[in-house]
């Protein structure tokens, strides 16, 4: 037996700690990536009924989300691994307040250590080890946002393959098993709903609608194209309903502190010069919480089994214009962003605007929060701590 920080007892199960921990109103969360090692995080502290709203701008009590998911993930058992990144964070709490019963899955104990509610310790990147928390969770519904690869100092061919690759395959078979499903037995969304990237079309010309076939040029690209194709392939023939759900730039609160908008606020605060590039991509930028809520939508949808559906704006901006947004909203006087100091990376991904049409079709909605919008909730909860 092992006693954690609060005095409480967490079962050993293989080597891999089951804990409980109790939700409480104001909880000190640090945003973290699975695999990478101890990076720097930012760190946000959110009342969980006082939030930054959804799409519509109004902020959202935990009544309030359930409404907006009409009750149906209430008392389900939810599984969301990858649960201390930047986009599971907003999933898990997002599920909390809709009334779910969410555990949540982690490798790093100190990170899972601040996580509310029920956590539990995996190393995802051994096979065998999501198998074994499906079968002791019977989730009606499992998130999966574990992934490696985002940061760049994550360049192991190995992990890249197991976890991006050959886990959301694991989740398929898991799934199919004798006495895998939990919660309600009538249970009628997904059982999986698999992060993949938008990044996995890489070199794709034309329309970026699911059809267009994917051309991806690194490593994190490919990974994460062979899972979606695992999931495209063992759901049909195994009979889960699960689909692949494709998210583009995502940024928000909580974002890892190499990217865009986190320099951005350093730069606000420090009153230092901001190096860039030129600043002409153009990237379909999402808030984190309307990813969030799409996926929890997805959730929800009768899509086939093994569907691609894209989740974004349908809005493309250049770097340029965004940072310039966010200049006007920080106050960074604008001759302090060098545009032009930084080579543009030859990964860089270049694309044409995000079709939506699937994703419109499956839940009758799309991300609606303007870049404004966005930037002013991430400094205003920045500013809170």
């Amino acid at each position: 037996m092992v006693r954690p920080s609060g005095g409480r007892p967490i079962r050993q199960a293989h080597g891999h700690p089951f804990a409980t921990r109790r939700l409480r109103n104001h909880v000190q969360k640090t945003v973290g990536k699975p695999y990478a090692g101890q990076p720097p995080h930012d760190r946000i502290k959110k009342g969980m009924g006082k939030r930054a709203g959804l799409a519509g701008g109004a902020p959202l009590t935990a009544i309030g989300t359930a409404a907006l998911f009409g009750g149906r993930y209430a008392e389900e058992r939810v599984l969301v691994l990858g649960a201390t990144g930047f986009v599971g964070r907003w999933v898990s709490q997002l599920l909390d307040e809709a009334g779910a019963n969410v555990t949540r899955v982690a490798r790093d104990p100190g990170a899972a250590a601040e996580l509310a509610g029920e956590t539990v310790l995996a190393d995802l990147a051994v096979p065998g080890q999501a198998t074994e928390v499906v079968g002791r969770v019977r989730p009606s519904i499992v998130f999966n946002l574990a992934s490696y690869g985002v940061d760049p100092a994550e360049r192991d061919d190995v992990l890249a393959a197991q976890v991006n690759g050959n886990l959301p395959g694991e989740l398929c078979l898991a799934l199919a098993g004798k006495g895998a499903t939990g919660g309600s037995h009538g249970w009628p969304g997904q059982r999986l709903v698999h992060v993949g990237s938008g990044i996995e079309y890489g070199a794709a010309a034309g329309d970026l609608d699911e059809s267009t076939p994917a051309r991806p040029t690194t490593l994190y690209a490919r990974s994460k194209l062979a899972g979606t194709r695992q999931v495209a392939t063992l759901c049909p023939s195994l009979g889960v309903r699960g689909l692949t759900a494709r998210p583009f730039t995502i940024y928000g609160p909580g974002e890892h502190h190499s990217r865009l908008l986190p320099s951005l606020l350093r730069a606000a605060r420090s009153r230092e010069v901001l190096a860039l590039t030129a600043g002409d991509q153009r990237r379909d930028f999402t808030y984190v919480e309307d990813v969030a809520a799409g996926l929890l939508r997805l959730g929800l949808s009768e899509a086939p089994p093994g569907a691609v559906v894209n989740l974004a704006t349908g809005r493309l901006t250049t770097v340029r214009e965004f940072c310039r947004l966010a200049a006007g909203i920080l106050g960074i006087p604008y001759d302090r962003l060098r545009f032009g100091a930084l080579p543009v990376r030859a990964e860089e991904m270049v694309h044409v605007e995000v079709s939506l049409t699937r994703l419109r079709g499956l839940t009758g909605w799309i991300p609606t929060t303007d870049i404004a919008a966005g930037i002013v909730r991430t400094r205003d909860l920045r500013d809170r701590l």
